[in-house]
């Protein structure tokens, strides 16, 4: 059934609570449960119906945005998922838009007010004998850069999905045209069957580290190379790092799905569960690695993921990386890796390549 009640009014922040509503006049739903990735218990996520409305405050959790859809149970038994029809703020995400209210400690990043001309883009091809097709990388390059000019590469694990969801070439125009990051280019690549390649697989690294950066710096002339990645695509970073020295001169990791028993058992459903596990532990009782590098970590305070990323970071940094682990105040979500981006990547983009003064 897809049709919703008529609309009321949206989350009330007041007081210490959020309130969340959803209007039902005749009372045609059974049942009106909160979706949300804030780590409420679930037996609180229950709105209440009174006088045509259903209710639920919540204490303001400890995070900046809630992003959040409503299910509803209908009489006849039927559920959906829906955004809230009286909030008219959505965010997107790898599964579709969820309504968000903003709590009064957010602010959205500078960056996006700013000019951000589109750059150019061209696909490169690449022939991974590895794999079962071909990887088809997206170059982007800032206005004014020419293929010749030699500048540092980020590579760019769910690309698209970056760039679409997060902002990201948006992000690297932004901060290129007013001079506060330096020239450079993104590799965005595809993410395919992204459970099997970015689950620590071994013929996805090989056609990465042996092909696809290889071929890329041999069409645009590239300094320093950068991996980024999110959830998956950190780990599948991060375990290319390690198995082949020398691809990669710097990380920017975020949510990392470094999964590990004592805190992840619940993902055992995950195909890839038991590979993922392996390889998180060869790095974790690794006494060191022949080429560690800088590597800038972010991660939500209201993330599963949280525990095993503080493991991986001190892990890290015992064996001779310089990394930092940077907490922020949001959830797993394209929206909070975009948020992250400035200071963390700026950061660590500046101090592998500084930027020329103007």
């Amino acid at each position: 059934m897809s049709t919703e009640p008529a609309v009321q009014a949206g989350p009330d922040v007041e007081a210490g609570h959020v309130t969340f509503r959803f209007r039902d006049p005749e009372r045609s739903l059974l049942a009106v449960r909160l979706y949300q990735e804030i780590r409420v218990p679930g037996d609180r996520l229950g709105l209440v119906w009174t006088a045509g409305v259903w209710q639920l405050s919540l204490d303001l959790p400890e995070v900046d945005r809630v992003e959040y859809l409503f299910e509803l149970t209908w009489a006849d038994g039927s559920t959906e998922s829906v955004t809230d029809p009286a909030n008219p703020h959505r965010v997107p995400g790898a599964f579709g838009d969820k309504s968000v209210v903003e709590l009064p400690r957010y602010r959205p990043p500078r960056w996006l007010g700013q000019p951000s001309p589109p750059g150019r883009r061209r696909d490169v091809p690449v022939r991974a004998r590895e794999l079962a097709e071909d990887i088809v990388a997206t170059v982007w390059s800032p206005d004014g850069v020419g293929d010749t000019e030699a500048v540092p590469l980020l590579v760019v694990h769910d690309g698209p999905e970056y760039d679409d969801l997060a902002g990201l070439t948006t992000y690297l125009s932004a901060g290129v045209d007013a001079g506060v990051l330096p020239r450079l280019r993104a590799a965005l690549l595809p993410p395919g069957p992204r459970d099997d390649r970015y689950s620590a697989n071994g013929p996805y690294t090989r056609a990465l580290c042996l092909a696809v950066v290889p071929q890329v710096m041999a069409e645009v002339t590239t300094t320093t190379v950068f991996g980024m990645g999110a959830s998956l695509g950190a780990l599948a970073m991060l375990h290319a790092q390690r198995q082949h020295p020398g691809t990669f001169g710097a990380l920017f990791l975020q949510s990392g799905s470094f999964f590990h028993p004592r805190h992840d058992a619940h993902e055992r459903r995950f195909s890839q569960y038991e590979r993922v596990v392996r390889s998180v532990a060869t790095v974790l009782r690794s006494g060191g690695h022949p080429s560690p590098v800088p590597t800038v970590m972010t991660c939500g305070t209201s993330e599963e993921n949280l525990a095993n990323n503080r493991i991986m970071a001190r892990a890290l940094a015992a064996q001779g990386y310089d990394v930092s682990l940077r907490e922020v105040r949001d959830v797993h979500s394209y929206t909070a890796w975009r948020d992250a981006f400035d200071p963390w990547l700026s950061g660590l983009l500046r101090e592998m390549s500084p930027v020329a003064r103007r």
